[in-house]
């Protein structure tokens, strides 16, 4: 597995001592050359300057960085200025996505007026920056909690597509078949851009089972049955994880994906060892 189809991404640290700690696992990426690194960005932009931050860290270092940006929550005048400030600083590629509502707004109905869809923040940096940067968008292989249905969602991604995405990272997953029938399905659609996996390591039992259940992603009743046999054993969830996804990415990778996007959380050594089996 080449540096050209491998991306990580990480979460803006919220304290100097996670930044540190995003600094030395930083590096420890770094040395597997990477595409690019993306930061996240918190529900309505809570994570806005934490973003920044981390990006320009992640620039001055000579990598290649690819904020994320929400925008439920925020208003074009916002959003103008971001685009600006990221273009002053010579990002080239954004992951545009429609994002959480900032506590207090109980939905995107009571965000009449603002920006509702990810389709149309695609569309504003289109409009406003051109060609300028290169932009990825969600894709959900499991279906989106929130969508009426799985056709309905491939048309929601479609939609982002026509607006003027380049590419798509997907929510991870462990189901192989769903994302090669959500590409398909997609392509069907004449949304024909390259869709990256996006992929969790396995490293702890019951933080990946609060991450699936608010995201909505499956985890195969054979993969949870044992995780949980497991108990208490860390070293044993840890080694069986990195099995299963090892052998996730490399049926993704045989099958066609064009690249895999690294979910991190922060840490270095599950995605390293991945990476050095996927090498």
């Amino acid at each position: 597995m080449s540096s050209a189809n491998f991306s990580i991404e990480f979460f803006p640290p919220k304290t100097p001592d996670g930044a540190e700690k995003l600094r030395v696992t930083r590096a420890k990426l770094a040395e597997l050359h990477p595409k690019y690194f993306s930061v996240t960005f918190g529900a309505g932009g809570s994570t806005q300057k934490g973003t920044l931050d981390t990006v320009l860290e992640i620039r001055g270092e000579g990598h290649e960085a690819a904020p994320h940006l929400s925008c439920l929550g925020s208003s074009p005048e916002s959003l103008r200025a971001i685009l600006a400030q990221y273009k002053a600083n010579g990002i080239k590629r954004l992951v545009a996505l429609r994002g959480d509502a900032p506590s207090g707004y109980g939905g995107v109905g009571l965000m009449s007026g603002e920006f509702r869809y990810a389709n149309e923040l695609v569309e504003f940096i289109r409009a406003e920056t051109g060609d300028w940067f290169h932009i990825e968008v969600a894709a959900y292989p499991e279906m989106h909690p929130q969508a009426k249905s799985p056709q309905d969602d491939v048309k929601r991604f479609a939609d982002k597509v026509k607006a003027g995405a380049n590419g798509a990272i997907t929510q991870y997953f462990y189901n192989a078949d769903a994302y090669f029938e959500f590409v398909e399905q997609a392509h069907k659609l004449g949304a024909t851009v390259p869709v990256v996996a996006g992929i969790m390591p396995i490293t702890n039992y019951s933080q990946l089972m609060r991450f699936s259940d608010m995201c909505g992603t499956e985890i195969p009743r054979w993969v949870r049955l044992k995780l949980a046999a497991y108990g208490d054993d860390a070293d044993s969830i840890r080694a069986f994880g990195l099995d299963v996804v090892t052998h996730l990415c490399e049926r993704l990778l045989a099958g066609g994906a064009p690249g895999i996007h690294f979910y991190t959380l922060n840490n270095a050594a599950a995605t390293t060892a991945i990476l050095q089996r996927l090498k």
